[in-house]
């Protein structure tokens, strides 16, 4: 058995400890996609693009609210009325803009996507985090390698 599909294996292992489902899908359609034999066309594309389709069905999701009409102009105007709105409204600012850095850094160094998928691995199978944090966490280092003067 190959390294890449005894590591998945793991990760499939973790995720059912875990109960993530989340983990356990994205670990079975590469499973998949290597077991049938088109890793070698698909996993670069997935690789290459995966993040920004990641981040449009995010989009999508958070937007689904305006287009079912559960949320339209007076619930907007009504949410900014209070303390707590203004602040999620600046941290949603924050971390678009956090995570625009984390994108460049993912791109560009493949060790710190290496360490920033295996953060990702811990934290969703163990903690049942959320797997959006490759892009925010590669924008924080980003932001403290900045910081620190490593760049």
């Amino acid at each position: 058995m190959n390294e890449p599909v005894l590591f998945l294996l793991l990760l499939l292992a973790l995720g059912l400890l875990a109960k993530n489902k989340s983990l356990l899908v994205a670990v079975a359609v590469l499973l998949a996609i290597k077991l049938v034999g088109l890793d070698q066309k698909v996993l670069p594309i997935i690789q290459a693009k995966g993040i920004n389709w990641g981040v449009t069905v995010i989009t999508i999701a958070v937007l689904a609210p305006i287009a079912s009409g559960d949320i339209g102009f007076k619930q907007l105007v009504g949410s900014l009325q209070s303390l707590s709105a203004w602040v999620a409204l600046l941290s949603g600012v924050l971390v678009a803009l956090i995570a625009k850095e984390g994108v460049a850094l993912l791109a560009n160094d493949p060790h710190m996507t290496a360490a920033l998928v295996f953060g990702t691995i811990i934290a969703v199978s163990l903690f049942h985090g959320v797997a959006v944090g490759p892009l925010i966490g590669a924008g924080i280092a980003c932001m403290i390698m900045k910081m620190v003067g490593h760049f």
